[in-house]
């Protein structure tokens, strides 16, 4: 038996350009399928949001996402921040997406693509458990927990 589990992040607005964003990193195909799409009539306030939305990659990548109707202001629902203060990481946010990578160079094109408009919480380097561990919040509020894995 094998099971999968994808994140599946849930944005105000910004699902498409986030989704979008993603596939630009992580490569891959994308499926965006509108409010409208499904059935929404087309003048209707949030008609050309997400309701379904999916970038796959032959590499195993795959994230979710779409928009909560009604919610236009942008960025990752529950938001909140994450800081690292005196060495610990600092957060108020429910979850971290995790990346990892078999080596730092693969690692470290990633992180580079992700790092564009992010806000680095934890610079990308060897760490006690990983030869390259980093954090950052991109610029659609998601925290990506990035690390070499061998």
């Amino acid at each position: 038996m094998t099971i999968q589990t994808t994140t599946h992040l849930n944005f105000r607005g910004d699902a498409r350009p986030a989704l979008e964003f993603y596939q630009s990193v992580f490569g891959g195909h994308l499926v965006v399928t509108s409010y409208g799409d499904a059935g929404m009539p087309a003048d209707l306030p949030g008609a050309d949001a997400v309701l379904f939305g999916l970038v796959a990659a032959d590499s195993g990548f795959r994230i979710m996402g779409y928009d909560i109707p009604g919610e236009a202001e942008g960025g990752i629902a529950g938001g909140g921040a994450t800081r690292r203060e005196n060495g610990t990481t600092i957060t108020d946010q429910a979850m971290f997406v995790s990346l990892g990578a078999d080596s730092l160079d693969e690692l470290k094109g990633y992180w580079d693509a992700l790092a564009s408009g992010a806000t680095v919480i934890e610079p990308l380097a060897a760490s006690a458990w990983s030869p390259g561990f980093g954090m950052l919040t991109d610029r659609f509020g998601v925290t990506w927990s990035a690390s070499v894995t061998r």
